[in-house]
């Protein structure tokens, strides 16, 4: 099936010739290097090399009964081409493959055509992305030069590419990214010039001044935490709450003490990374790994609660609540932590640039341990969204109902009740979910946006507990007790 493998070599470019026959064709699979340039590889042979994989698919559209094949493996940097103005993500290995099935343009194909691009694994700060050179993307420049067409043409490569600066630059539509451990597979449903962007998250400036951010919201958040509590305890003393806001005020009360362990615990560790003793980091990575469960959990306690007096509102009486939900809030996350701790996932973990520069130091899960952050943070945090903004719509649907039957109007204005919902949103941990949104080129303002909404979540919570809960009327048991006894009302009522 396949006649006539030869090489062609060029400092920089080097090129892999096959006349492939189209009666009975198989997928055929090409390997390549920066180095050694492509060759042809066996379904059984390993390598740690890149590989091309080319679906039958793609020969049996064409009418010759046998077509050549050409695979290009290019040096950018030898060549100076295959460059974006302003281009900022920086090409893997300065590397671009070429791939041509005969002599017409191969697109919509079912079956992709698969890339595997060979690396090292990827600091958490950069994100691989598959891509494509467009020749049609940009202003080209009057009377454009395709200097680079007769050089590949030479080499029997069939279509041009442009000088660099002229015009073109990098697509990735058609293109899908899969990063793996070893390596990331680009699956593309058509043929031309491919390579690997590695598009930098997090730069040194930015890493700096997110860490400014954070450590002055942290520091605003510890004062804010400090005055919520203190208010929480000013108004059990001062006035006669009934017991459900009395509850409502100890849960928010730890949930708010959790947040300024956190705040705490994220100070001293950005204060210490980097220049403790390796035991002495291994104890505040675990300490900032566990206060940061005990706010994950007490957001679910909050959500519990709500679901509790908003949807099971009669008959529910559990002695020693407070102290259980304590239990629990304050307990589970030892256990977590303790196995964690166990096996060793704790340390120093840094956070790096392409080149490997180091931009920051944290005590934290180390990289060898990362699926213990994604399942005891990401996925505890990931059930704990959907079951908190699964009950925030329970309540709002609730508190609407009662509003249209006119049974609190006048006691809730409007933007009480919007304050009201934006300060259950923050209560429930919403703001926690952009983290989920900070992977990707364009995940730079989130992460700004996700530091400064955290750190100010103590303020939030601060100033809703405020207006809400501090008595202004004679109707001094706080609007959430009073929709619930409401509720509570028409409840017993229907039944």
């Amino acid at each position: 099936l396949l006649q006539l493998g030869q090489h062609q070599w060029l400092a920089g470019l080097k090129t892999l010739l096959l006349n492939v026959s189209r009666a009975g064709t198989r997928d055929i699979l090409i390997a390549f290097s920066p180095t050694e340039g492509p060759s042809r590889l066996n379904t059984t042979e390993k390598g740690k090399a890149g590989k091309i994989h080319l679906p039958r698919e793609v020969f049996r559209s064409l009418s010759n009964q046998t077509v050549r094949v050409v695979v290009t493996v290019l040096n950018i940097q030898q060549f100076g081409m295959f460059k974006e103005v302003n281009q900022t993500a920086q090409v893997l290995d300065n590397t671009v493959v070429g791939v041509t099935v005969g002599e017409s343009s191969i697109s919509g194909l079912h079956d992709p055509v698969k890339l595997t691009f060979a690396h090292r694994e990827l600091p958490q700060t950069v994100t691989p992305q598959c891509v494509f050179w467009d020749p049609s993307k940009g202003t080209p420049c009057s009377g454009q030069v395709w200097g680079w067409a007769q050089v590949l043409q030479q080499h029997s490569q069939p279509f041009p590419v442009p000088i660099a600066g002229r015009a073109g630059g990098w697509r990735s539509s058609g293109c899908v990214t899969r990063p793996r451990d070893n390596g990331t597979v680009c699956s593309c449903d058509h043929l031309t010039f491919f390579t690997l962007l590695l598009n930098q998250t997090l730069d040194v400036s930015t890493a700096k001044a997110l860490m400014a951010v954070a450590t002055a919201g942290c520091g605003v958040a510890m004062a804010f935490s400090i005055f919520t509590m203190a208010f929480c305890i000013f108004i059990r003393c001062r006035f006669r709450f009934e017991e459900t806001v009395r509850i409502n005020l100890g849960l928010h009360m730890n949930l708010v003490g959790s947040l300024f362990l956190l705040n705490l615990a994220f100070l001293l560790n950005s204060g210490l990374a980097g220049r403790t003793h390796p035991g002495t980091c291994r104890v505040l990575g675990g300490l900032t790994h566990y206060c940061l469960l005990c706010c994950f959990t007490w957001m679910a306690l909050e959500g519990c609660q709500l679901y509790l007096l908003f949807v099971k509102v009669l008959g529910i009486y559990i002695p020693h609540y407070l102290g259980k939900l304590c239990l629990v809030g304050w307990g589970f996350p030892v256990l977590v932590v303790g196995v964690a701790g166990g096996i060793g996932s704790y340390g120093e973990y840094r956070i790096q640039t392409t080149d490997h520069q180091v931009i920051a130091h944290l005590c934290w899960i180390t990289s060898k341990y990362l699926l213990v952050h994604y399942i005891t943070n990401c996925g505890y945090f990931g059930l704990i969204f959907l079951f908190n903004m699964a009950v925030f719509g329970v309540v709002t649907q609730k508190s609407c109902s009662l509003q249209g039957t006119g049974a609190v109007q006048g006691y809730h204005k409007p933007w009480k009740v919007a304050l009201g919902a934006a300060g259950l949103f923050c209560l429930l941990g919403a703001t926690w979910a952009l983290a989920f949104l900070t992977y990707g080129i364009s995940s730079t303002p989130l992460l700004y946006l996700f530091t400064i909404l955290n750190s100010l979540q103590g303020i939030f919570i601060f100033i809703w507990l405020v207006i809400l809960y501090y008595p202004k009327t004679k109707e001094t048991t706080g609007s959430l007790s009073y929709i619930i006894r409401h509720d509570k009302t028409i409840t017993a009522s229907q039944d």
